[in-house]
């Protein structure tokens, strides 16, 4: 198969589709920092580093293609977030940028599509933008499935639930989901603790492991690497080291003193993942904008790292993030765990295989 990555980011989606096999043919990206990792870590993938509204199926030159294309990828999904209640209606112009993965996929008539959200996309005005979704994509000819999946169910150590629609032109194919992997669920201590000690605003990039592999899981994504990158973490105000302090594992900022929050007009309107320090023998919570939530690292007084949250959503440790700490960090919250992409497109390829059998 070759396959198209639309808001690509940095290529969490990609990842899971080469690891499968899929070329990956070309990338679409707004945000020039996540265009650059994404063209850093796929040398064969013609990024287009612009707004998908200036992109046409002719840009793709697939005019003589003789291999089965899949279109994949994830519209922006802050306005379908259940932590984003200012801008979750339909009155948000990010909210439809939809209908121009639509219209790619109606342009160059893909065999196979992947279209991946949040789960509050479920929820937002009653499901309306969901109900949109499947019938714009029955409307082209496709035949459609969704479903909700959570990525520490595929080898991810994070709880974070994707929505995902998968379509095919083949209206007799089974849509196939993968199914959840047995065993223990991979945890915080397994996926980050061979990673360098660090102090608050660490911004030395490339380091040496701190010890061997602590788990098969970290074993798979140093691969044979020595050293890897993107050891950086936020620069906090003493007053928020001292913060860090006073929370357990599984707390947040209700463990902090009152008289260290005295910034805090209103304690009470606090998120609970507010200053949520990880626990290490659990999966992670969901790694988003974990800066601006101030996760906390599970035994150091600190944010996390950059390759640390990389790890948690399972990106492999030579896939290295590009521009300063914001966009990196950025850049990792945003992306779709490659582990669970990677699930999703071995599902797909086995309902192609299993209709060739048939």
């Amino acid at each position: 198969m070759i396959g198209i990555d639309l808001f690509a980011g940095a290529g969490g989606m990609s990842l899971g589709a080469k690891q499968n096999g899929i070329n990956i043919i070309a990338a679409v990206e707004n945000d020039p920092w996540a265009a650059a990792t994404h063209s850093h870590n796929f040398n064969d993938t013609k990024v287009l580093c612009t707004d998908i509204r200036n992109v046409k199926g002719g840009d793709f030159n697939l005019s003589n293609r003789t291999k089965p294309l899949i279109i994949f990828g994830g519209p922006p999904c802050r306005g379908f977030s259940t932590s984003n209640q200012k801008t979750r209606s339909s009155n948000n112009p990010s909210n439809w940028l939809f209908l121009e993965y639509i219209r790619i996929i109606r342009e160059l008539q893909c065999e196979w599509v992947i279209f991946e959200n949040v789960r509050g996309l479920l929820e937002t005005e009653q499901g309306i933008f969901l109900d949109y979704v499947l019938e714009c994509l029955q409307s082209l000819g496709y035949k459609t499935a969704w479903k909700v999946l959570n990525a520490v169910e595929y080898g991810v150590p994070q709880s974070r639930s994707r929505l995902f629609v998968i379509a095919t032109l083949d209206k007799d194919r089974e849509i196939i989901f993968p199914k959840p992997i047995s065993g223990n669920s991979v945890t915080v201590k397994d996926a980050i603790f061979d990673l360098p000690e660090l102090s608050v605003g660490a911004n030395v990039c490339e380091l040496n492991y701190k010890s061997k592999p602590t788990s098969n899981y970290a074993k798979a994504l140093r691969g044979k690497l020595k050293k890897t990158t993107n050891h950086l973490v936020t620069k906090n105000a003493p007053f928020v080291v001292q913060r860090y302090s006073h929370i357990p594992q599984g707390g947040n900022w209700e463990n902090i003193p009152e008289c260290l929050m005295e910034n805090y007009t209103d304690r009470s309107r606090c998120h609970t993942g507010i200053y949520y320090r990880l626990k290490s023998n659990e999966p992670s919570v969901v790694i988003g904008n974990y800066r601006k939530n101030m996760l906390v690292h599970p035994t150091e007084h600190r944010g996390l790292s950059v390759r640390e949250a990389a790890r948690l959503q399972s990106f492999p440790d030579w896939f290295e993030f590009k521009g300063s700490i914001g966009f990196q960090q950025q850049q990792v919250g945003n992306a779709v765990p490659p582990l669970l992409a990677k699930a999703v497109f071995e599902a797909v390829l086995q309902s192609m295989s299993e209709n060739l059998k048939a």
